[in-house]
């Protein structure tokens, strides 16, 4: 098992995002606080924003998984159509600050991490403890390129930095989909969503940070 693979292991295991806490100080710190502050003051319109698109990543992917796992197949569809309209504000924001062609390119590897989300949850549902080992390394594979895509854009984002938190992110996509399929007790399902919402809230406070610093006069 290569080095990135671990990582995911640890991530996938540690249902609060230890693994990413200990990767990446900057982004866990946004992590720990997440739950109770407010937005960042600088740029505060462009962290509001950011939060919204990367939330609604998080929703329309457990939707999606919600839906299978009761053998809703309409849900699932509509849920999976909302994952992928999300994923087009995301990479059509991207563009608003660096051309169509990096939100075209953006868009593509978001293709490939709904891609790995998808195979994880179906593969869940299935009991296909092979396919879900697929889907990890997809995952961590993807996730390298969304790092180094996004790191090669703006010199505030470290590459793996990023690449840590995108893994770790990954982990909270299994650990939620594993306790679904074990039926785990609803209070512990909840609170891994909590913390995979802190999470992305982490996440995208470092990408509006990264874009406020590059574009002060853009960023709100």
């Amino acid at each position: 098992m290569n080095m990135k693979m671990q990582t995911l292991s640890i991530a996938c295991a540690a249902l609060l995002g230890l693994g990413f806490t200990a990767a990446t100080p900057a982004l866990a710190q946004g992590h720990a606080h997440a739950a109770t502050a407010p937005a960042p003051t600088a740029a505060p319109n462009l962290h509001k924003a950011m939060r919204g698109l990367w939330h609604g990543h998080v929703v329309t992917t457990r939707d999606y998984a919600l839906a299978v796992f009761a053998g809703n197949k309409a849900g699932a569809a509509k849920a999976a159509d909302a994952v992928v309209a999300n994923a087009k504000d995301i990479a059509h924001a991207v563009a608003g600050f660096y051309g169509q062609p990096a939100g075209d390119g953006l868009l593509k590897l978001l293709a490939g991490h709904w891609g790995a989300v998808k195979a994880l949850t179906d593969s869940a549902h299935a009991g296909n403890a092979a396919g879900e080992d697929k889907a990890l390394q997809d995952a961590a594979a993807n996730a390298g390129e969304i790092a180094k895509f996004l790191a090669g854009a703006n010199p505030n984002w470290k590459e793996a930095d990023l690449d840590a938190g995108l893994v770790a992110h990954f982990g909270h996509h299994k650990s939620q989909v594993d306790m679904m399929a074990a039926k785990a007790p609803k209070d512990k399902q909840e609170a891994e969503w909590t913390a995979m919402q802190q999470h992305m809230d982490a996440i995208a406070d470092v990408l509006s940070d990264g874009i406020a610093k590059q574009f002060p006069d853009k960023a709100n």
